[in-house]
């Protein structure tokens, strides 16, 4: 019965963790930082290709850390100019414990220029949720191999019961989310984790 509440939209094809996604996302990062003056502050690989040994879709996400998403237009304008193609609205990620249009999940979402390799770009505010919650949650699948073993399922079986289907696969995978947030919170506090401070130049 679930499967018929999805229609078919786009394959979903996962891949095991490509070598070429780090280079791939150093030459991302040099190309956007040559782009953009000091506005952005951080530029981190994140999502499951910034993690390593992790099954993932082909898509490099990459996380643009400003300070002010309201002082973002010149930054957004020097993307677009480049080739890049920018949302023109706020978007907003998706947490069940915080409101839908929450300041801590507000963000500008940029996709790659045509033709380019695929690329997800997040542009996110400092010290908010959604901006840390992207490293927390790299770094802790990144510590933690037993974690990422059981991630990497939830998503093989998602993609096994919804192969032509990527709203039928983020709404299986999503929950993991949430159930890894509270972990690597858990975790963070443990060791001490915090969000880095220095800005990025294709290295996190």
């Amino acid at each position: 019965m679930l499967h018929h509440q999805f229609a078919s939209s786009r394959p979903v094809v996962l891949l095991p963790h490509q070598a070429s996604w780090t280079s791939e996302f150093t030459e991302m990062a040099r190309r956007i930082d040559d782009i953009t003056d000091d506005t952005v502050l951080h530029i981190d690989h994140i999502g499951s290709t910034a993690v390593p040994s992790l099954t993932a879709k082909d898509v490099i996400d990459v996380q643009l850390t400003v300070a002010d998403l309201a002082d973002t237009t010149a930054l957004i304008n020097s993307l677009e100019e480049a080739g890049f193609r920018p949302k023109k609205s706020f978007e907003y990620d998706e947490f069940h414990g915080l409101p839908s249009q929450s300041p801590e999940l507000r963000k500008r979402y940029i996709r790659e220029p045509l033709g380019e390799r695929r690329a997800h770009i997040h542009v996110r505010e400092a010290g908010r949720f959604n901006t840390r919650y992207a490293l927390l949650f790299r770094d802790y699948l990144r510590a933690n191999a037993n974690a990422r073993e059981e991630y990497e399922l939830v998503k093989c079986r998602a993609a096994k019961l919804f192969p032509n289907s990527i709203e039928g696969y983020l709404f299986l995978k999503e929950p993991a989310f949430h159930l890894i947030y509270y972990a690597a919170d858990l975790w963070a506090e443990k060791v001490g984790w915090e969000p880095h401070t220095e800005k990025s130049r294709g290295s996190d």
